[in-house]
């Protein structure tokens, strides 16, 4: 097994919440990290989340420095570093890192970050990404805010959630946000959107960058 590195940023209490790269088959989280690692990792998954299509959609250069927020067992980060000069793993359970570490590539960097924090260096990342990750942060407005301090000039951010309705799978309706929720948010927080793909079957996928200052 790959040793954690020494770039993994402490937060206070380890594991005391569940991971922000919750499973999008249930709303309660397993009772192991090897369990939740199993649903994640579920290969029915793949159908209809589609990580191929969704990561060929960024069309990266290989160039970019790229910060997966909520990334779990690696589902999407581990994929992005084929594409990536660079990818942050960010989790709040350092448990689901180190099960991510045992398939991840060399140019995978975890990051143990806090609810509150994704914990990411200033100005260091092209592209941040979320998947099925946003209806779980709290205070997303401030939470937006460091997301910001994290993007270099000319960056991306990609959110895909869940759409807002009874589904097969996903969390409950109540907990999900509604795509014309989701893009006011990010205005109000002073991100535009620049691009939308339809091609999931469950989730909304936008693509915003940073509004221009007035």
């Amino acid at each position: 097994m790959k040793r954690m590195s020494l770039r993994v940023i402490m937060c206070g209490a380890l594991c005391a919440l569940p991971a922000l790269a919750q499973t999008a088959h249930q709303h309660h989280p397993p009772e192991s990290a090897a369990e939740y690692a199993r649903v994640l990792e579920d290969p029915e998954r793949d159908g209809w989340q589609k990580p191929h299509e969704v990561i060929l959609a960024l069309k990266l250069t290989g160039q970019e420095t790229v910060a997966d927020i909520g990334s779990g067992t690696g589902y999407f980060a581990n994929r992005l570093a084929r594409h990536a000069r660079r990818v942050f793993a960010v989790d709040i359970d350092a448990r689901l890192l180190e099960i991510s570490l045992k398939s991840a590539p060399g140019n995978v960097t975890p990051v143990l970050a806090s609810t509150d924090n994704p914990r990411l260096p200033d100005g260091a990342s092209d592209l941040i990404f979320f998947c099925d990750v946003v209806h779980h942060i709290e205070n997303r407005a401030a939470y937006l805010d460091k997301v910001k301090q994290a993007l270099k000039p000319g960056g991306r951010i990609v959110v895909i959630d869940f759409h807002k309705r009874e589904l097969k799978i996903g969390p409950p309706v109540e907990m999900k946000i509604d795509r014309a929720d989701m893009l006011r948010e990010f205005e109000q927080a002073g991100f535009k959107l620049s691009e939308e793909q339809g091609f999931l079957p469950y989730q909304y996928y936008l693509v915003f960058s940073a509004a221009a200052a007035k």
